[in-house]
């Protein structure tokens, strides 16, 4: 391997592991993108028998490296904006490389969801607005026709 391309394996192992808290959560994670244990000890200048004994160890209740609602990750902006999310955050919002995220920016505060989440938060806010025995679609339907009806009588 090349120096160039040792750079970018580099490089690389950065973004995977980035915001990722403990030595066990990046192996796991670098282990997961198919790099070989003794890349991982070199990467992470640990021995080869600490990763042995994290990627055999029984996995943890919570995925180890999965942040925690109080977990605070660091990113850094990139050209043209873009921002890198956590391996760890992107498992947690079961999101992947090319899928539509919303952005909702609150008081200085940019929140980012999935799309499934996002559609979840909608629902659950019209659901506190609209009674459970309410059809909204038989109600624009009802609405329509009777529209319809007023504008043929004209």
């Amino acid at each position: 391997m090349t120096t160039t391309d040792s750079g970018k394996e580099h490089s690389r192992m950065e973004l995977i592991t980035a915001g990722l808290l403990t030595k066990s959560a990046k192996i796991r994670a670098l282990a997961e993108a198919e790099y070989s244990r003794n890349e991982i000890a070199k990467y992470l200048e640990i021995s080869y028998q600490h990763v042995w004994n994290v990627l055999n160890a029984p996995a943890p209740t919570r995925p180890e490296g999965q942040p925690a609602t109080t977990d605070v990750l660091t990113g850094t902006i990139g050209p043209g904006g873009r921002v890198v999310i956590p391996a760890a955050c992107r498992k947690a919002m079961a999101v992947e490389e090319g899928d539509e995220v919303v952005l909702q920016l609150e008081d200085g505060t940019l929140h980012i969801m999935s799309r499934a989440a996002a559609i979840e938060r909608a629902r659950e806010l019209v659901a506190s607005y609209v009674p459970a025995e309410v059809d909204l679609v038989e109600e624009l339907l009802a609405d329509r026709r009777r529209e319809a009806v007023r504008e043929n009588s004209e």
